[in-house]
């Protein structure tokens, strides 16, 4: 499954849980993000010919950043640009996240061991801003408005 977690029009953040499957390539971003996120199914002797990617100047305004679970449970507790908390998930082993827009937090609710692949260069302190969130006795899930299922 593919969710889409979204909030006053913007696409928040992007899951492809664990158990989804589809033959093919299936894009899951359009060209508008400065990251692309596919997922790929390919046969048995498929060939991808030897190529390289060319340089080609991108401007890049807002960090987006991709999360692949290997092991364990996590919460993420989604926001909107204005920092209003829109709702949560749990993600588990080899579920992908990617985080598009607004901001983020995250409960370990296991060990976890995860892998992120953003833009870089990384720039420290000035790669974020930090802000309160939600108190833990005030979480609750995505609503179904904020979210829409791709099966």
């Amino acid at each position: 499954m593919i969710k889409r977690i979204q909030h006053g029009g913007l696409e928040i953040a992007i899951i492809i849980t664990s158990g989804f499957e589809c033959n093919g390539v299936k894009f899951v971003t359009d060209t508008s993000y400065s990251q692309q996120l596919a997922y790929m199914n390919r046969p048995v002797g498929e060939f991808i010919p030897p190529h390289y990617h060319n340089i080609n100047e991108r401007s890049v305004q807002l960090t987006q950043e991709v999360l692949v679970i290997r092991k364990g449970r996590l919460r993420v507790d989604f926001y909107s640009p204005e920092q209003s908390y829109i709702g949560s998930e749990e993600l588990g082993a080899g579920d992908v996240l990617m985080l598009a827009a607004g901001g983020h937090a995250f409960k370990m609710i296991e060990p976890v061991e995860m892998i992120e692949i953003k833009q870089g260069p990384y720039a420290g302190l000035n790669d974020k801003t930090i802000f309160n969130g939600i108190p833990e006795e005030g979480v609750y899930p995505v609503s179904a408005d904020d979210c829409i299922i791709e099966a």
